[in-house]
């Protein structure tokens, strides 16, 4: 939620400057909507330091690796002559045990980190995510809900890739693709014939690893459409599924979205089996390069003690031999982050808000050729044309369905602007993203999150006293004190429809915007209480542009009624003014 800030500047009104938006989390606020950096100072100290745990925990295991065969070789060749009895093993299984522990203690240490940073780095991604699709036309156009229902067969697996995809797959390319290296380099010097079957061992992984990314990459898109077809069908059934019982068809509607959904599964079957081949040949390459190196350094005459050194390198590939079946979860990782960056991509980053100029909120709202529209795109007709000045607010009264709410989303600039229309504040006219910084639309489906009271009320620089005022204003204190306070926990279920509708209105009463939108605010509110609120409400808003909708003309308030229940979708729409 973006907010804004009213200062004042001179005798004719205010100025309202746009305030970065910020989310508290605790005592250290923590910016919002597409202002964090995706690097930041805070984010970027676990993530080295989980990097570097992984980094050591895989050079323990290599090492642990090569230092326990090359103890056990040394302890054979000792016991077949007379050096037997001069040979130390308290120094190499000293060494032994201290790679054990350090490899041990990198992982958890890793895994703590890793997790950490990633939590992080979720808070963050998921603040400015959210608020994009806040700010996306689908989710404008259905309210407060994500506007695309079979979305949300892939959104929350999308989230977890994106969130995941340093750990899953940076981590792992990095620290193997690091240790491949290296040992390859210490082949090079100590065994170099078996870099003949090293390349050609490379060489075939590289080209099965192309081929299982391109199938994979199939699969998955195949997957999604699948899951999404089957999501939408199903959807449809659900909420089809008295009429359609009523023909004899949910049967055979039920079948045909469990057919798109047992495709996806299909699909994720033979992505797993190609996955299984690459794993196969990974899985080969630690021995195979062990024993290359081990014939390698046989062949140019190393014997003995002298073979200690190869023993060391062959069973550190052999010890790489984990890591690197890590490498084919973190292609598969790769294939579904790259597709969740781009299903996610036009929510998060298609239309970022563009800085504002200073707005003067001191003026009329006006409304010309504005024409209304329902959620699904239906034009309804064209709007009244009206001034609404400060201090004088404006009822919207009408049936369901008459296009009330429409107004209001254009007003706030949840509907995208069209040629023709023109909504000027102060005579100049407002794009809908500069509309959406200048306006609080309060939707009377009061969206409850699962947070605190606090969270809730949508104002964290406000104080404490400012947040009781509010409730106040609203009646609802008392039941915030009954119920633990603002750090209570409330969550859907936890209010009524009064007491949720009650909190929307205090977020409204602590909104610094200049233009203030309700949607139904008396709608599950009875007459007494509706009208002392609103009456509460509209005498702290007398410098600002009020406009409600009601189902009810009869709520006493000191405002201007029009009527838009006329001809929805005539040419002209009658407009009664009391």
């Amino acid at each position: 939620m973006t907010l804004v800030q009213i200062a004042p500047s001179d005798a004719s009104g205010c100025r309202v400057s746009r305030v970065e938006p910020w989310e508290i989390r605790g005592a250290a606020p923590v910016p919002a909507e597409g202002m964090i950096p995706s690097e930041s100072r805070d984010s970027a100290h676990p993530w080295r330091l989980a990097f570097a745990l992984a980094a050591l925990a895989l050079a323990a295991n290599l090492a642990l690796a090569g230092t326990a065969a090359t103890f056990l070789a040394a302890v054979a060749l000792a016991g077949a002559g007379p050096g037997a009895l001069a040979f130390n093993i308290h120094h190499p299984a000293a060494l032994v045990r201290l790679f054990a522990l350090l490899r041990t203690g990198a992982r958890y240490g890793e895994r703590m980190a890793g997790h950490r940073a990633a939590l992080g780095d979720q808070v963050r991604r998921r603040s400015r995510l959210f608020a994009a699709l806040a700010r996306a036309p689908e989710s404008r156009g259905s309210g407060w809900q994500l506007g695309r229902p079979e979305r949300l067969a892939d959104y929350i697996d999308d989230v977890a890739d994106i969130d995941f995809a340093r750990l899953r797959v940076d981590f792992a390319l990095a620290t193997t693709g690091t240790a491949l290296l290296a040992l390859t380099a210490a082949t090079a010097w100590l065994a170099p014939l078996a870099l003949v079957p090293l390349v050609g061992l490379a060489l075939a992984s590289l080209a099965l690893c192309r081929a299982t990314a391109r199938c994979l990459t199939t699969r998955e898109a195949q997957v999604r459409a699948a899951r999404r077809r089957g999501a939408a069908e199903f959807g449809a059934v659900l909420a089809g599924a008295v009429p359609l019982a009523a023909e004899a068809r949910r049967g055979f509607a039920l079948r045909s979205a469990l057919d798109s959904l047992r495709d996806a599964e299909r699909e994720t079957a033979a992505g797993r089996r190609a996955l299984a081949r690459f794993e196969s040949l990974l899985g080969l390459a630690g021995p195979g390069a062990a024993l290359a190196v081990l014939l390698a350094a046989w062949t140019t005459g190393q014997r003995g003690t002298g073979l200690l050194p190869a023993t060391f390198l062959a069973f550190a590939w052999l010890g790489i031999t984990e890591p690197a079946l890590a490498l084919a979860r973190s292609l598969l990782g790769a294939v579904r982050a790259r597709a969740a960056r781009a299903a996610l991509k036009e929510e998060e980053g298609a239309t970022p808000e563009p800085e504002l100029p200073t707005v003067t909120a001191a003026g009329a709202l006006a409304l010309c050729g504005v024409r209304l529209r329902a959620p699904d795109g239906r034009d309804l007709g064209p709007a009244p044309d009206l001034t609404i000045a400060p201090g004088c607010p404006l009822v919207l009264f009408g049936a369901s369905g008459c296009g009330k709410t429409s107004l209001l989303k254009a007003l706030a600039g949840w509907s995208d602007d069209r040629p023709g229309e023109a909504i000027r504040l102060d005579g100049r006219a407002l794009t809908a993203v500069e509309r959406r910084t200048v306006t609080h639309l309060a939707l009377h489906d009061a969206a409850i999150l699962a947070d605190t009271v606090r969270e809730n009320l949508f104002a964290p620089g406000a104080a404490d006293s400012d947040l009781w005022a509010a409730l106040a204003t609203v009646e609802l204190d008392g039941r915030i004190r009954e119920g633990g306070g603002l750090d209570a926990w409330i969550g859907e279920g936890t209010l009524s429809l009064g007491e949720a509708q009650r909190l929307a209105l205090a977020r409204a009463a602590l909104s610094p915007a200049p233009v203030i939108l309700l949607d139904e605010p008396a709608e599950h509110l009875g007459d007494d209480q509706a009208g002392r609120i609103l009456g509460r409400l509209l005498a702290g808003w007398e410098e600002r542009t009020v406009v409600l909708t009601s189902h009810r003309p009869d709520l006493a308030l000191p405002a201007r009624i029009v009527s838009l229940d006329a001809g929805i979708g005539a040419p002209d729409r009658a407009v009664i003014a009391v």
